[in-house]
């Protein structure tokens, strides 16, 4: 009779892999997680909720001037990339920590560190052999950079959220929704931004009216696109 460490092993602790997990346990499974990098996976740490937050601040810039026209006098305001740095990793820190409390309630085994696959109910941990009925991966996926010159002077959107210092200029290339919002995001914080895409109009696949929406932005020299 074969015996089992787990009934389900999930490897991979972002959205996925952590409903999967909670579900399966709650549901009487005895579950284990491995994570390498961070729990809540790329929503929480590199997507959704820091985003949202970058959204946030750079929308003030706007709503200082605006408060001009109906009477209030804003002297001396200023912006802190490292205060807002800070207050996005406290948040995040949060994040992650509620959603290890969230496998530790349910009954799931947390394991820090790269699971790798020795066989079909094996995985490997940090030197440790678990067997496992089932093996769910949930690692998800990671951008990366083609082989051009000046791949050392390049990031991705991923490393956006952590940049040391906030430039003065920056290059988007795409068109998509996350260009966008990246563009948008920068130009609000102060920076010299432009986008470049080959498509003849950005975020292919949206909605017509939103692509022309910005076409009108730019024609208004609101924003710098180059194609």
């Amino acid at each position: 009779m074969t015996t089992f460490d787990y009934d389900l092993f999930v490897i991979g602790a972002g959205s996925g892999g952590v409903r999967a997990a909670r579900t399966a346990a709650r549901l009487g499974a005895r579950v284990g997680i491995a994570e390498q990098r961070y729990y809540g996976g790329t929503c929480v740490n590199v997507g959704c909720v820091p985003k949202k937050l970058f959204v946030y601040a750079s929308q003030f810039s706007e709503e200082f001037s605006a408060a001009q026209g109906f009477g209030w006098q804003l002297n001396g305001q200023s912006f802190s990339w490292q205060h807002l740095l800070s207050r996005k990793n406290k948040e995040i820190e949060r994040l992650q920590q509620i959603y290890q409390n969230l496998l530790t309630q349910a009954g799931v085994t947390q394991y820090d560190g790269t699971a790798k696959l020795l066989d079909e109910h094996t995985v490997v941990i940090n030197n440790q052999y678990l067997r496992a009925k089932r093996i769910l991966i949930a690692t998800g996926s990671w951008p990366a950079l083609p082989e051009v010159p000046g791949k050392e002077h390049v990031v991705t959107s991923n490393e956006m959220f952590a940049l040391d210092t906030l430039p003065k200029r920056l290059l988007i290339v795409g068109g998509g929704y996350i260009a966008v919002e990246f563009a948008g995001i920068m130009h609000g914080l102060g920076v010299e931004t432009s986008l470049c895409f080959r498509a003849e109009a950005i975020l292919r696949g949206f909605d017509e009216d939103i692509r022309h929406f910005f076409n009108d932005r730019n024609a208004e020299k609101r924003y710098s696109i180059i194609r």
